[in-house]
């Protein structure tokens, strides 16, 4: 194991052994900017090596005394050649060709991109694409996005549940900023903790991950990044009502404190205080709740020295209500007077992240991420109590280079993380308390060759020793080929390994009436094994003109292989069952996307996806409960005509769902009125929202979700016996409240 890391961290000193010389190609066009040129082609005359320059025009080439003649060439430049006599510290600047004619081209950004020249898939969502939707915190982002599904996990917390490929968010890294955010206790209401306005971008990695973010990814990666205090409002006031009685504000403060020092303070307060129920079964349809967010932002900024660095303060406080209409927590609190619950959650954050780019050898860079977190969770489901305390500490350092030239890359450094775990459980028959320590420490190297017009490769491995599952490797590579203009074939297989925090990530089980039981077979987490997979994908996508409209087209599929698994068992009505896989268990998922510029200002876009998820439970082979079989998705933009002199507009967006028929966990044992079909209906939901740019610096917004006023009529078994052996709130598989309108403004001072 020492050995090992030695050579991992030892590897960049070897490798960088040789005589280089570097230096940075400009557009001549305008000294007066210093204007890099990403791309340019620098290489040695007579000879096979080369590189390209990257994108603020920086390269770095190996040199020997024979090298003299340095050709530097880029489409629409005159072509140079440089007489080298020495490595050294090159700056030149290309002149512009004469001999091509002027085009004029003009384009609009998309609000989600997808790379054609990176070798993982990956899709870029932008603020823009978060502004089509209300977007009141990170769990409602992902409604126009069709790589990411939506649904409620239970009828009473209000809880919305995320999956890829078919698997739900546990087995996916969510990270704020490259640094694993949404994991052990905030697992099941992490994605509601950060506020949507907050949010700058999301990046939705499809498939394995990297391997400097850690071991535990599975289905993919989420990376929301944040608004910065430099690049943010000075003021930023978010303002959003709904029909439903939900009421929320945003305020972002950033200020300059000084020529490197900016910070910014952002409040976000949600409350809802009505008492719904349109389905008439005596529950409410949505928890009542009341929220307060802070965080307080610093960035530091020196591009003279090459050092940035972050730190950030975040508090949470956030308190649910849910259960009968009649429920009072102080009268009826752990008792059978009423049924109902509270989710009381108190959560500290501190993180910093630290960069230095040395000026001199800009491709060198070192980075340090650092993270604590301190999360406490007090509930009760009507007679069942839930409480969970889990301290966390990550921390990450990351050295970046190349080998030879700027086409070879490498990442290498080492991580460290700790938990612990404190549950009290007590539901039924199941009183206990669980308390563990996991600590990990590992070490990584990553790989990377671009050659950003053919092929791309990353390939990385980590080595990983843990107090809890011992020592392993984990493997990651992903590989992209651009055999013709715009196209981009992509390949990825990855292993991911993780403990998994049964209760906490399986809570919609505390509002029912089953007995828990966990068969232990002597594992290190809850008497269980840890859950190993993997996952294979490949990938299409496609630029074209389709009637002389830009459109680009994605065909992906992934499979899911798990060797264990801790498989959550429904199909026993009265209880539910925890245990290691002992067979087969796999997500298949496969997914056709168009995206169409239909007119212009007009933007439309199509999905279809197929999933193919089974498990091989202690009953048999089976498909995974309440996940669609086929999904199809719409979403269509239209932007009235703006540009630098016309700064006020309208902006339209619609989206629609449609979900196949989902399988129910068996309820054939039950009593003939306790029991439910085999298969869900269909569910067709139509979201719509309305914008009004007025200016730059305010802007009104009206939509509605679930327009169509869809309701599962039932969501709760056995509503009218609360207590009773056959109540649960855990079959949803739609909306519940019917239709739900909303409008809000946003001011901004620049």
């Amino acid at each position: 194991m020492k050995r090992i890391i030695y050579i991992i961290v030892m590897l960049p000193v070897l490798l960088f052994s040789q005589e280089k010389i570097t230096g940075k190609i400009l557009d001549a066009y305008d000294k007066t900017q210093e204007i890099g040129l990403a791309g340019a082609n620098v290489y040695w005359q007579g000879k096979e090596v080369g590189t390209v320059t990257d994108i603020d025009g920086n390269f770095s080439l190996s040199y020997k005394p024979e090298y003299r003649k340095l050709i530097i060439s880029y489409v629409g430049f005159k072509t140079d050649t440089l007489t080298v006599n020495a490595p050294k510290k090159i700056k030149h600047w290309l002149q512009p060709s004469d001999n091509l004619d002027a085009v004029m081209v003009k384009s609009r950004k998309q609000t989600t991109a997808k790379s054609y020249y990176k070798s993982a898939n990956v899709i870029n969502v932008s603020s823009a694409e978060l502004l089509k939707a209300a977007c009141c915190n990170l769990s409602e982002s992902f409604e126009t996005n069709p790589s990411i599904d939506v649904n409620f996990a239970d009828a009473m917390t209000g809880t919305r549940q995320i999956k890829m490929l078919g698997l739900t968010s546990p087995y996916i890294l969510i990270a704020t900023e490259n640094i694993p955010s949404i994991r052990g206790a905030s697992q099941a209401y992490g994605l509601s903790f950060i506020p949507g306005t907050w949010v700058e971008s999301i990046q939705i990695t499809k498939g394995a991950g990297s391997v400097v973010n850690g071991f535990e990814s599975i289905a993919g990666q989420i990376n929301a990044e944040l608004v910065k205090p430099s690049t943010d409002d000075k003021l930023f006031v978010n303002l959003y009502g709904a029909s439903s009685e939900r009421l929320e504000l945003n305020t972002h403060i950033n200020t300059k404190v000084s020529d490197k020092w900016h910070t910014g303070l952002y409040v976000h307060g949600n409350t809802h205080n009505g008492a719904h129920d349109v389905n008439d079964d005596g529950f409410l349809d949505m928890p009542k709740f009341n929220q307060i967010n802070l965080m307080n932002r610093w960035q530091y900024t020196d591009t003279e020295k090459g050092f940035v660095s972050f730190v950030n303060l975040k508090f949470l406080n956030d308190e649910k209500q849910m259960g009968e209409l009649d429920f009072n927590p102080e009268t009826d609190k752990l008792t059978t007077n009423n049924w109902g619950g509270e989710i009381d959650t108190k959560r500290y954050e501190i993180s910093a992240k630290f960069g230095y780019v040395n000026p001199e050898i800009p491709w060198q860079s070192i980075g340090v991420q650092t993270a604590f977190s301190s999360h406490k969770q007090d509930s009760y489901f009507g007679l069942n109590t839930y409480d969970i305390t889990h301290n966390s500490l990550y921390a990450n350092a990351i050295y970046n280079s190349i080998i030879s030239d700027s086409r070879h890359k490498i990442k290498t450094g080492i991580s460290y993380t700790y938990d612990h775990y404190d549950e009290f459980v007590n539901a039924g028959a199941l009183d206990a308390d669980f308390e563990r320590t996991e600590n990990s420490v590992g070490a990584f190297f990553e790989y990377s060759f671009d050659n950003l017009e053919l092929f791309n490769l990353t390939a990385g491995v980590r080595v990983d020793h843990h107090n809890l599952l011992g020592e392993f490797i984990t493997p990651r590579v992903h590989a992209r080929y651009s055999p013709w203009s715009k196209s981009a074939f992509r390949a990825s297989f990855g292993r991911g390994k993780r403990s998994a925090n049964i209760f906490t990530e399986n809570q919609q089980l505390f509002s029912t009436s089953r007995q828990i039981n966990i068969l232990d077979t002597g594992g290190s987490v809850y008497g269980l094994d840890p859950e190993i997979a993997w996952n294979y994908g490949v990938s299409y996508l496609q630029d074209f003109n389709l009637f002389g409209r830009k459109a680009d087209i994605t065909l992906d599929y992934y499979k899911t292989d798990f060797k264990n698994q801790i498989v959550v068992d429904w199909e026993t009505p009265t209880e539910i069952n925890f245990y290691n896989l002992d067979g087969k268990s796999f997500a298949n998922s496969f997914q056709a996307e168009l995206n169409y510029n239909v007119f212009e200002h007009v933007d439309l876009r199509m999905a279809y996806k197929f999933y193919d998820v089974k498990t091989d439970y202690n009953s048999g082979r089976l498909e995974r409960p309440l996940t669609p079989k086929h999904r199809f998705f719409a979403n269509i933009g239209y932007e009235t005509e703006h540009n630098e002199t016309k700064l006020d507009f309208w902006k339209f967006d619609t989206t629609f769902n449609w979900l196949s028929d989902q399988r129910y966990a068996n309820t054939s044992a039950n009593p003939t009125q306790y029991q439910l079909p085999e298969r869900t209906p269909t569910v067709a939901t139509l979201n719509a929202q309305i914008t009004r740019v007025f200016s730059p610096k305010f802007e009104v917004y009206l939509g509605g979700e679930n327009i169509t006023n869809l309701r599962q009529s039932n969501p709760i078994l056995g509503a009218e016996d609360p207590f009773g052996a056959n109540f649960d709130s855990t079959f949803v598989y739609g909306p519940i409240f019917g239709s739900m309108y909303y409008a809000g403004l946003r001011f901004k001072l620049r």
